[in-house]
C-alpha cells in the first residue's frame, strides 16, 4: 500500500516538474521576444517568476530525487520476495542438453543411412512378392 502511494506521489511530482520547467523563461528572451515584443508582460512581474519558479524547481527536483531513491530501495526489497515471470512461466530453462533432465525416455531416431536401408529392404520385398504383404513382412512391427 505504501509502495503505491510513493508511486502516485512520484508521478505527480514528475508532472509538476515538467510544468515548472516549461513555465520558466529562457535566459536571453522568452517567446514574446522572439516575435518582436520589446517588453514582455508576465503574471508575476519582471523578476517575480524567476525567483518563484527557481525555488519551485529546486523543491520539486529534491522531492523527485527522494521518491526515486525510495522507489529503488523498495523495488529491491520487493524483487527479493517476488519471483520473476521467467521463473513462473513453466517453460524449461535453456540449459544445455546434457544438463537438462526432462525425466522422459529418449526416442529412437534413425540415421539417414538406416532410413535408406529400410526403404531398400521394403522395395526389395515389394519387388519379390508384390501381392503377398503379410504383417511379418513389414519391418518395425
Amino acid at each position: 500500500m505504501f509502495y503505491y502511494a510513493i508511486v502516485a506521489l512520484h508521478i505527480l511530482v514528475c508532472v509538476i516538474l515538467v510544468l515548472v520547467v516549461l513555465l520558466q523563461s529562457g535566459k536571453g528572451a522568452d517567446l514574446a521576444g522572439a516575435f518582436g515584443g520589446g517588453a514582455t508582460q508576465t503574471a508575476f512581474g519582471s523578476r517575480g517568476p524567476a525567483s518563484f519558479l527557481t525555488r519551485m524547481t529546486t523543491v520539486v527536483a529534491i522531492i523527485f530525487m527522494l521518491t526515486s531513491i525510495g522507489l529503488s530501495m523498495m523495488g529491491e526489497r520487493r524483487s527479493a520476495d517476488d519471483r520473476s515471470i521467467l521463473e513462473t512461466s513453466g517453460r524449461p530453462s535453456a540449459a544445455p542438453a546434457e544438463e537438462q533432465d526432462t525425466g522422459t525416455t529418449s526416442t529412437y531416431v534413425p540415421t539417414p543411412e538406416q532410413i535408406e536401408e529400410q526403404i531398400r529392404q521394403i522395395q526389395e520385398e515389394q519387388q519379390a512378392a508384390p501381392g503377398d504383404v503379410t504383417p511379418e513382412s513389414i519391418p518395425g512391427e
